[in-house]
């Protein structure tokens, strides 16, 4: 089977470290899908139909090729939270996050366009905040990292220092479960090892 190109449908630098960490090099093709047109109310349904449509924005430029799409939301007692807004929001988001837990969801789908196959996962981890002070939070939404993140916090970053603990797949929290990967990869007849060099 002639390996195809793999495509990273998503603008995440995490994600492509990720890919990069255990040998994929991929071509990244971001989607601009507008991601306000989809409401869901069950955040493993939402990162799914996310992750698809993100995916099938893409594909046709890549009639051979393997897409990745990928998306996370953070949910928090049943509330689903994606990117805050502004800085003002991440800091409430913060306050309610402290000393408690959340649910990190991430949508993972391929399309094989060589084999017209479409496989669709979603992978849950739970984060364990640290109890931090106001002005603690404050400094770290100052930073800027928390704007660019779904759950305001970023594993890979200065968001490290507030994460206690993590029960479940640690990269699904940077945004790509790799075990994951390897799975659907399986599930497609590829071996990771494939995709290496």
């Amino acid at each position: 089977m002639k390996i195809p190109q793999f495509v990273l449908a998503s603008a995440s630098p995490a994600r492509r470290r990720l890919l990069q960490t255990v040998g994929i090099e991929s071509i990244v093709c971001p989607s601009d899908f507008d991601e306000s047109q989809i409401q869901a109310d069950e955040p493993a349904q939402l990162v799914q139909i996310l992750a698809q449509s993100k995916a099938e924005t893409v594909a046709p430029q890549f009639p051979s090729g393997l897409i990745m799409g990928c998306d996370s939301v953070l949910a928090i007692a049943g509330k689903i939270h994606g990117k805050p807004a502004d800085a003002e929001e991440a800091i409430a988001r913060w306050q309610i996050m402290r000393g408690t837990f959340g649910d990190l969801y991430t949508g993972h789908v391929l399309i094989d366009n060589s084999q017209k196959r479409t496989i669709v996962k979603c992978q849950v981890t739970r984060v364990y905040f640290a109890q931090i002070s106001d002005r603690t939070i404050q400094a770290y939404v100052a930073t800027g990292e928390p704007l660019k993140c779904a759950g305001a916090f970023a594993l890979e970053g200065f968001g490290s220092l507030f994460v206690e603990k993590i029960s479940g797949c640690h990269s699904n929290v940077i945004g790509l479960s790799l075990p994951l990967l390897r799975q659907m990869l399986e599930e497609l007849s590829y071996e990771v090892t494939d995709f290496w060099g």
